[in-house]
Parts: structure tokens; C-alpha cells; sequence
């Protein structure tokens, strides 16, 4: 996910994107830990993505009070 899509969503669209990521990590990690995960590499992908929802999410939150 680029940053230039997650700056065009509201938002309320990104809160319910990185609640949507945060249970996919979740599942990711449970997998690894299982040694059932296809792709462990998509863990880390994954990590990197709700980082920057989070990122993105506070400047937003950010421009808007001050």
C-alpha cells in the first residue's frame, strides 16, 4: 500500500483499513508460529503497511486540530 493512496482515504476509511491490517498481522503471526505461514515475508509487508496507516492517520489527526 503507498502512502499517496492512504493520504486520499478519510479518516475513518483508514481507522477501518489498519483494524482490517492489525487482524491480518495478527493471523500472519499465529500462522509463522504454527510453521503453517505460505509467505513469511508478507509479515514484515504487513508490519510496514500499519506503520504507515498509523503515520498517516496521526498527521491527518494532527492538521486537523491544529
Amino acid at each position: 500500500m503507498k502512502a499517496k493512496e492512504i493520504r486520499s482515504m478519510t479518516e475513518s476509511e483508514i481507522e477501518s483499513k489498519l483494524a482490517e491490517l492489525q487482524d491480518k498481522f495478527f493471523k500472519q503471526r499465529i500462522q509463522k508460529a504454527l510453521g503453517q505461514a505460505e509467505n513469511p515475508q508478507k509479515l514484515s509487508q504487513t508490519k510496514k503497511d500499519i506503520a504507515r496507516l498509523l503515520t498517516i492517520l496521526a498527521e491527518k489527526k494532527r492538521s486537523n486540530n491544529g
